[in-house]
């Protein structure tokens, strides 16, 4: 079985690792000149560990939480050793936003050098896809379905392929793409560099490494699980039938861009209908929405024109919007790690954010594991034992009056930020303002 070699930087890190620039991380002048022009002089952590072994050619699993530039950290070693190989790179996203992203980003840096890129996705015509395919391009970006799909017509050969990432590999799995990611790495040539990139680490990656890579290394630089500290979050327990009440009082209480999770594809469209009806920009995103919808989607949020988004779980990864002031969990996830990649939408490149999750009375257990896989417990506003009679009214929505737990029976609050352990039932209450905004802000 292949051994993994770990290092973890996430709380080690010296003064003068955190000085370090591109330059010193082994780029080559034309790569560093790129980055000079895009306004990129310092690494993040991930890049920053990344990229002096990636040029090496060295198999590696990197562990950051998202929003932390992935992208980079194994675009800019792919592009500098298929500049010294001559082979060709390989990127398999999950979903086509994601793709279409990583894509773009590898232009970005690659243009100025010639880069030829093809994207292959559902949801697209074969035959711009073909033509892309016939221009030899250096590096192939796909999602796993549509990629099987080209291997089967022959359209498509691993044979050339030296340099394969797997982004966001911990989601591929959870949507059931194992088997052909297992089928696509056993037709690539086995002399290849194999780099694996994620926000988690369950125990069936840990597997493809055993099976696929070499002495991978593994690098953390935030323990599995970590959500960014920027992110204020908070958890709302409620009565389900009370959910779209308190979104709408939510959303008078913030004027930026807000991203809504749902569980379903139909929830979605049912919820973005509603806010659309009470005069809302509202926007949806789902699998079900053909891929030009999707799109137009996105277009219309990163622009501003739309001010929200409502989606299911295909937007939780790679969305490259910067400054979502607000992520609503409508639903909870099906699973704790969707958790942290929803949230990871808003609070990224240093800026703050804020997450809140809607929870019933009997989800307890579900808070509780999203709560031990952060190691963080969250914020709580209790509305379920008094339902409608203690929502506030919404006046002048600029003026908030504070709340006093103790006021009314039946509504408690608890917050802990700066403990592991999710807070305990005779924890002393803090004060907040209607919604949980603290009054000592």
């Amino acid at each position: 079985m292949t051994n993994i070699k770990k290092t973890s930087h996430s709380h080690d890190l010296t003064t003068q690792e955190e000085d370090k620039k591109f330059s010193d991380l082994g780029i080559s002048d034309s790569i560093l000149a790129i980055l000079k022009k895009l306004n990129l002089e310092i690494p993040t952590p991930i890049q920053r560990k990344t990229i002096p072994i990636a040029v090496l050619g060295q198999d590696l699993i990197g562990v950051a939480q998202t929003g932390t530039g992935k992208t980079f950290a194994f675009g800019i070693p792919m592009l500098q050793r298929i500049g010294a190989t001559k082979g060709q790179g390989l990127v398999i996203a999950p979903t086509r936003e994601l793709a279409s992203q990583v894509e773009e980003s590898l232009k970005k840096l690659g243009n100025a050098l010639g880069l030829r890129t093809a994207l292959l996705i559902g949801g697209e015509a074969l035959d711009h896809q073909l033509f892309s395919l016939r221009k030899k391009p250096h590096i192939v970006v796909a999602t796993p379905g549509r990629l099987i799909d080209h291997l089967k017509r022959r359209t498509f050969k691993l044979s050339q392929i030296n340099i394969l990432v797997l982004d966001e590999a911990d989601m591929m799995l959870d949507m059931g793409f194992a088997p052909q990611i297992q089928e696509i790495l056993k037709q690539a040539p086995t002399e290849r560099q194999t780099m694996l990139f994620s926000a988690t680490m369950p125990a069936a990656i840990v597997k493809i490494a055993a099976n696929f890579m070499k002495l991978p290394v593994s690098i953390e630089v935030a323990p599995p699980g970590t959500t960014a500290a920027q992110v204020d979050q908070e958890i709302f327990i409620i009565n389900g039938e009370e959910r779209f009440n308190h979104l709408v009082k939510i959303l008078s209480q913030y004027a930026g861009s807000v991203l809504v999770f749902v569980r379903t594809k139909h929830g979605v469209k049912g919820l973005t209908l509603k806010l659309q009806s009470l005069g809302h920009k509202a926007v949806e995103i789902h699998s079900n929405l053909s891929l030009s919808r999707r799109k137009a989607a996105l277009d219309g949020f990163k622009s501003k024109r739309d001010r929200i988004l409502v989606a299911t779980d295909v937007a939780a990864r790679g969305l490259d919007i910067n400054a979502i002031e607000l992520v609503v969990n409508y639903n909870l996830p099906d699973n704790s790690e969707d958790y942290v990649h929803r949230i990871g939408r808003t609070g990224r490149a240093g800026q703050g954010g804020k997450a809140i999750t809607f929870a019933t009375a009997n989800e307890q257990k579900e808070i509780r594991d999203i709560e031990r896989l952060i190691n963080k417990s969250i914020k709580r506003t209790e509305f379920v034992k008094f339902a409608r009679e203690a929502t506030p009214t919404m006046g002048n929505k600029n003026k908030r009056k504070p709340f006093r737990p103790n006021s009314r029976p039946g509504m408690t609050t608890r917050h802990d930020q700066s403990s592991s352990r999710p807070a305990s039932r005779g924890q002393s209450s803090r004060r907040f303002s209607r919604y949980g905004h603290s009054t000592n802000k």
